[in-house]
């Protein structure tokens, strides 16, 4: 079951480029069966779900059996389907185009998250680099060239590194799947050069997400993708680094501390720079694409905090990791269904600029309640995806935290300190998603939004479907997985 999820978007994808099958039709059709193969994989017993399986007699192999693969394959399943069945191509050539991307794209992703082997983890999530910057080059807006060679030589520059500290602990380790490393770390053994490895994956995957100060290809690069793209990139793509980054802190269990701890301090100032800095960027944005790319990296400094925190108790913060693993999901949903509202904001009033619209709400009713539904839950509001995250990560930062009698403050450590300044990352959210709602759905109508028509049938199907996960997972956070 688990090859087939990486067999058929490969088929479709081939079908559309060499057999001219039609392109959103046959797309469509991968990504129904990928998403109910998803689905029965992830609720099938533990038993079956994880089992190994192997590709072609190589030694590939995909399990669900990692930390976080069932959540990320969840995810990844989810915002596929969305973003294929939301997809609005500008014509038949560039619909086959962005129909073969975005399914390369979620393969590479899939790929990624069930490769027990290390080297097959990071060769899939290369290949789903690759129609980022095709499809960012050949039909993005604005300057697409120049930010389609920008993010290239960030995330090409990053990749190299990150290879460069997987080889090396890999060859240190003797171990080259998760799984083999999981037995050295347990059997004793311990790699010779912990700081130079950690700063090198720390550095690679950390540019990955964009955290700052690595970050200024991302948010011109998600506002300049095709829709789904974007959905793909910002929603799923994104987290591969916090994924690895936790899938080797679980590897090293205790010892992760030793591994990662000489970079704590630091990683915690980064992160409030993806908080307080980009948070403020992203208040001063007067496009819709230019705020929400900022605002996915704004989010990625939560997450970032959660792997703080695990750090500084030595592995031992199951809160944090479930807060972790929950918001990935949750931040992957929202910020996909952000960006589709946003593509379909502009194919109705031919602009993203906010100050240009107005009174949208009053010509479509339901793309406003959609968007101020995914704009609350990217907040943070109660009964919504992203509160139980973001909740959990606040709480997991004071694990095995002891105050003092006379003043609490004084007993702060490092972490703890992190925290008081993060949670103003939760005032600078409501501020531009705000006031966003209100320039775009509110006051009179807009010359622009005067060309609005009626949403589409697979628009609604669409958004609404990402919408119903936003909702159930904030009333019923899928801690199990």
């Amino acid at each position: 079951m688990l090859i087939w999820l990486i067999l058929i978007p490969v088929l479709a994808a081939a079908c559309i480029g060499l057999l001219k099958a039609p392109g959103r039709a046959t797309a469509a059709v991968s990504a129904v069966l990928t998403l109910v193969l998803g689905l029965t994989a992830i609720l099938l017993p533990e038993s079956c779900s994880d089992c190994l399986s192997t590709f072609a007699g190589a030694p590939i192999q995909f399990t669900l059996a990692l930390p976080f693969s069932k959540i990320m394959v969840l995810l990844t399943v989810l915002v596929t389907f969305a973003a294929i069945i939301g997809m609005k191509a500008p014509d038949k050539a560039a619909e086959r185009s962005w129909a073969v991307s975005a399914l390369l794209l979620s393969t590479g992703a899939l790929g990624a998250f069930m490769s027990d082997n290390i080297i097959a983890f990071y060769g899939f999530h290369e290949l789903a680099l690759i129609p980022t910057f095709v499809m960012i080059g050949c039909y993005g807006r604005g300057d697409r060239r120049t930010i389609a060679w920008t993010a290239t030589l960030y995330l090409g520059l990053a990749s190299m590194v990150l290879l460069a500290g997987l080889l090396i602990l890999c060859t240190e380790m003797h171990a080259w799947t998760f799984s083999n490393m999981t037995a050295a770390v347990q059997a004793g053994l311990t790699p010779a050069s912990p700081v130079l490895i950690s700063g090198l994956l720390l550095l690679g995957f950390g540019t990955l997400v964009s955290l700052f100060p690595f970050h200024s290809w991302a948010a011109p690069a998600y506002a300049s993708a095709p829709t789904p793209i974007a959905m793909l990139h910002a929603g799923v793509l994104k987290k591969f680094g916090l994924y690895g980054l936790f899938t080797l802190a679980s590897v090293f269990g205790p010892q992760c501390g030793a591994l990662f701890g000489g970079w704590n301090n630091l990683l915690l100032v980064l992160l409030l720079g993806n908080v307080l800095w980009v948070g403020y960027v992203t208040i001063c944005q007067t496009r819709l694409d230019d705020m929400l790319g900022n605002s996915s990296v704004m989010h990625m400094g939560y997450i970032f905090l959660a792997f703080a925190a695990l750090i500084a108790c030595n592995g031992d913060n199951e809160l944090a990791v479930k807060g972790a693993s929950l918001l990935m999901l949750a931040h992957g949903l929202t910020i996909a269904m952000l960006f589709l509202l946003a593509g379909q904001i502009e194919s109705q009033t031919k602009t993203l600029e906010m100050d240009s619209m107005g009174g949208l709400a009053q010509k479509l009713p339901t793309l406003g309640f959609l968007f101020g539904l995914a704009g609350l839950a990217s907040v943070g509001l109660p009964l919504l995806a992203n509160f139980a995250g973001e909740f959990s990560i606040f709480v997991s930062a004071f694990a095995g935290w002891v105050p003092t009698t006379d003043c609490i403050c004084s007993s702060f450590g490092p972490v703890q300190i992190c925290v008081v300044f993060a949670l103003w990352g939760l005032v600078i959210s409501a501020v531009y998603m705000l006031r966003a709602f209100r320039r775009i759905f509110e006051a009179e109508v807009g010359a622009t939004s005067e060309r609005a028509t009626k949403l589409t049938a697979c628009d609604l199907i669409a958004a609404w479907f990402l919408a119903f996960f936003i909702v159930l997972f904030g009333i019923l956070p899928p801690t199990c997985l």
